[in-house]
């Protein structure tokens, strides 16, 4: 209704596109409106205005309160009009307009009299527009003939009344749960929509019940379903009961058995939904598998569009996790990669860079090479990192690779398409040692014509990485140096930088670069001649170094371990004096919101005392709060603050949760309390705690609060001594105690006598991932080089059985507390190996890497290699320990 329509203009050779709402504005068509008052209603004409209305309203145009109020009194007129086709237009204004509970009682009598009509039409359309309209007083009132509608013979009626328990249930849930009788009944219609849509609804009803939602799935697996679209929604239900099962059944599978026998329904749509529920389920083996493969292999031949693109698309995601599965649908893949329809052509290639083998590279790659101009950008990215994926596992192919991704990096394209070539062609380089030399000339070639800055950027700095590390570093230098003369001052100061690497690393190169440093001193950019100047000094004028190779080094290649939010918060808060900025008094702790409390709706924030509005990170939040502590000056510089930790449940009387701070010899406790009782005055508020479970820790002073009004949040603090330097872990069981106060809630005033009164909380644990730092790294491969293996442990470790590959990844990563890094914390469904990268910085401020390599052993234990490196033999050995007591 409200799309524009295209009409072919005879007289002329192209179809011109035009819409019949073209230029209508508002206030014409409220003049319009005016028609509903004529005493001879037109119905062709009352119809077309009200189209005209609903075209605004879909629009985004705004009714005042007077103009919504005006129409929906002219179109309640329209009532008295027998025009069917008019009628139903009269609903869905009424349905746009959402009256105010004022107004609709003046349509409900006209509603309810055409819900008992004897046209069926009236009533199922009257059905939605009262269910949509009405509140919960009213809903009561109707519920009866909203129950007989449900069971009513005529399924347009039926299928009304079951979409709109659908619509109430969010809103009026215990209304329709009653309704339970009437939709099993409906289930069991012969009608295909209301079956659809009764089995939607009792599904529905039932969600939060998982023993129901079991029950139900059940029973109806056992063959009263006719409908296809209800087949469909059942299959949906199944596979959520196997997965939250754990299992898929292996001993009795009466729910997979269910899944294998849709793939032999007479209905396209529950073959494709049965054929997909099986690849999705977790742990599928091929042998399962092997069924849904052949449906979907006969879809791949079909004439229709949509089952070629369901299938291929499916097998394509098959193909991440079983690509052996996979390929005996390669030849019917083949002959998709001409089909008319990009989007299956893409997937069809994709999927076969997934399955190929290495001796049908050359031939995907010819075929590929014909089919990249003719689609659009975003399916060409698909291409390219199905490209990069199949590179990586068949190294050796690395050149036919390499030239086909060098050669649409040079023909047209927009920055993500051009990106994600340039992303591959660098993980290529980092990945397959042989493909370097190579790659960094492809990259160099590009930068010559390259018309975007960040991308140029970035490959200059990529390059000063990777280029001094090659056999021949002075092949890169000219193109270097052009980028200096022929491209924007941005590109020019990241080419100086480039260049200046080169001079820091390759010896025989310093003389070369020092003068063409030189040259740059004359750019007309304020940037370039900085750097030029900065690089000229750490580099003598006679091309030697003036400090030592290693400091050169940290300073040119150093990875700033730092996240750089920190970093700029740090200087815009540096005032300038005598002392010059130390980075080393950067966090390095990733930041998050500055709440150290549970925050209720519409209430004040808890904890931190409170904090400021400001843009301060939790690091400097926690800071600012403890440097205020004189107790707490002798501690030295705060290492870590954990997360909020919850001691008490929701909404109960007092909420109170913790934070540990972690400092070299020392660790607080920061009790962030709430008093949520509104005629209560809490004074001396302490927490007594009780290590007797952490032996290494001594109490040493405890910070009472003086007093805790009504939803004023406050804190309490308890300091403990520990071994300096040491990892000290154990628990620590927590007592709240105060004196109550009674506060007169009219005057305000408090009684001067109090109760002594303690509330139990839940314990609190320190533990080993409180002394580490979440700190990545942008590129783990050089960090772990850089690193060295001097102090590097590996040692392989059983974790038991496990639900998943992915549980036991995760489990690890929290005993822990590194940062994963390169995205490796993601498991792919049904995978039985994988590597995790992490990263962080271990108390004492030492610099950590893990590389874990997990994979499964038997049905379901996990096994695990870990390789830990970092600046301290020490801590290399406490990662371990670590994971060996954890």
């Amino acid at each position: 209704m409200a799309q524009p329509l295209v009409k072919k203009d005879d007289d002329r050779d192209d179809e011109a596109e035009y819409s019949p709402f073209l230029g209508i504005e508002k206030g014409a068509v409220l003049q319009e409106a005016r028609v509903f008052n004529d005493p001879q209603l037109d119905p062709r004409r009352c119809s077309q205005v009200i189209t005209k209305l609903l075209y605004l309203l879909n629009q985004g145009e705004s009714f005042t309160k007077v103009e919504a109020t005006e129409v929906f009194f002219a179109v309640t007129k329209l009532f008295q009009s027998r025009d069917i086709g008019l009628r139903r237009m009269v609903y869905l204004m009424i349905k746009e307009l959402s009256p105010s509970a004022d107004e609709v009682i003046i349509v409900t009598s006209s509603l309810m009299k055409d819900m008992n009509s004897k046209t069926d039409m009236y009533r199922a359309n009257a059905i939605r527009v009262l269910c949509r309209i009405t509140d919960g007083t009213l809903l009561t009132q109707i519920e009866r003939y909203l129950k007989q509608a449900i069971v009513d013979k005529n399924p347009v009626v039926a299928s009304a009344a079951l979409v709109s328990g659908i619509h109430l249930l969010q809103t009026n849930p215990e209304i329709v749960k009653r309704w339970s009788n009437e939709v099993q009944e409906a289930v069991q219609s012969r009608a295909a929509l209301v079956q659809f849509h009764a089995l939607a609804l009792l599904h529905q009803i039932r969600q939060n019940d998982r023993l129901a939602v079991s029950k139900l799935v059940t029973s109806l697996t056992r063959g009263t379903v006719r409908s296809p679209l209800a087949q469909c929604l059942l299959i949906r239900y199944t596979s959520q009961v196997i997965r939250e099962s754990g299992s898929t059944q292996t001993g009795d599978r009466p729910f997979y058995d269910f899944l294998e026998g849709c793939l032999r329904h007479k209905a396209e749509m529950v073959i494709f939904e049965a054929a997909r529920a099986i690849t999705e389920l977790n742990g599928v083996t091929s042998r399962e598998l092997t069924p849904a493969i052949t449906v979907l292999q006969l879809f791949l031949s079909s004439s229709k569009p949509v089952l070629r693109f369901a299938a291929v698309r499916t097998l394509n995601k098959v193909a991440m996790t079983h690509p052996m599965a996979v390929t005996n649908c390669n030849i019917d893949m083949e002959s998709l990669i001409s089909d008319q329809n990009r989007s299956i052509a893409t997937l069809a290639i994709t999927t076969l860079l997934k399955t190929g083998n290495e001796s049908s590279v050359d031939r995907l790659m010819k075929q590929i090479t014909n089919f990249m101009s003719d689609i659009a950008d975003e399916f060409k990215i698909v291409v390219v990192e199905a490209i990069r994926s199949l590179c990586l596992k068949f190294p050796l192919k690395y050149r036919s690779l390499m030239n086909f991704l060098s050669n649409i990096l040079r023909e047209e394209g927009g920055f993500e398409y051009k990106k994600a070539i340039v992303d591959s062609i660098v993980i290529l380089i980092r990945d397959i040692p042989d493909a370097k030399e190579s790659g960094l000339l492809h990259l160099c070639e590009f930068i010559e014509d390259c018309e975007f800055t960040y991308l140029s950027t970035q490959i200059l700095h990529f390059l000063g990485i990777e280029g001094p590390k090659t056999s021949d570093p002075s092949k890169y230098i000219r193109y270097i140096y052009n980028r200096v003369h022929l491209e924007n001052a941005t590109v020019r100061a990241s080419a100086v930088s480039t260049l200046a690497k080169f001079g820091a690393l390759v010896d025989s190169l310093k003389p070369r670069i020092f003068v063409l440093l030189r040259r740059c001193l004359f750019d007309s950019d304020d940037e370039v001649r900085d750097r030029a100047t900065l690089y000229i000094n750490t580099l003598g004028g006679d091309g030697s170094v003036v400090e030592t190779d290693k400091d050169v080094k940290d300073f040119l290649f150093g990875s700033l371990d730092l996240p750089l939010v920190n970093l700029e918060t740090s200087l815009k808060t540096y005032e300038p004096s005598e002392e010059p900025f130390d980075i080393n008094s950067v966090p390095k702790e990733i930041k998050s919101q500055p709440l150290a409390e549970k925050k209720a709706p519409g209430k004040k924030p808890t904890g931190l005392g409170a904090p400021p509005a400001a843009p301060l990170s939790t690091v400097d939040a926690y800071e600012k709060l403890l440097s205020s502590i004189p107790e707490f000056a002798n501690f030295g510089k705060l290492f870590k603050s954990s997360a909020p930790v919850e001691l008490t449940e929701a909404e109960t009387e007092y909420s109170v949760n913790a934070v540990k701070h972690i400092f070299d010899s020392n660790v607080v406790f920061q009790y962030n309390c709430t008093n949520t009782i509104p005629d209560q005055l809490l004074e001396n508020v302490t927490v007594i705690v009780d290590s007797s479970e952490a032996e290494e820790f001594a109490e040493v002073l405890s910070k009472p609060m003086r007093s805790l009004p009504y939803d004023t949040p406050g804190q309490t603090f308890v300091a403990f001594e520990k071994p300096e330097g040491v990892p000290a872990v154990g628990k620590f069981s927590n007592m709240l105690k105060f004196i109550v106060k009674e506060v007169d809630p009219t005057t305000g005033e408090t009684e001067d006598d109090g109760v002594e009164d303690e509330y139990q909380l839940e314990d609190l644990e320190v533990v080993a991932a409180d002394y580490m730092l979440k700190v990545g790294v942008s590129n783990f491969r050089n960090a772990w080089e850089s690193m060295g293996d001097d102090f590097e442990r590996v040692d392989e470790y059983g974790l038991g059985p496990r639900e998943s590959l992915a549980e036991a990844v995760n489990a690890v990563i929290n005993l822990l507390g590194m940062q994963p890094c390169e995205g490796t914390e993601a498991v792919p469904n049904n995978s039985r190996s994988h590597t995790c990268l992490l990263s962080g910085v271990y108390i004492g401020n030492v610099r950590v890497l893990a590389r874990i390599s997990f994979g499964v052993d038997g049905p379901k234990d996990v096994a695990m290699k870990l390789a830990v490196r970092s600046e301290d033999e020490g801590v290399s050995d406490a990662i371990h320990e670590i994971v060996a007591s954890g």
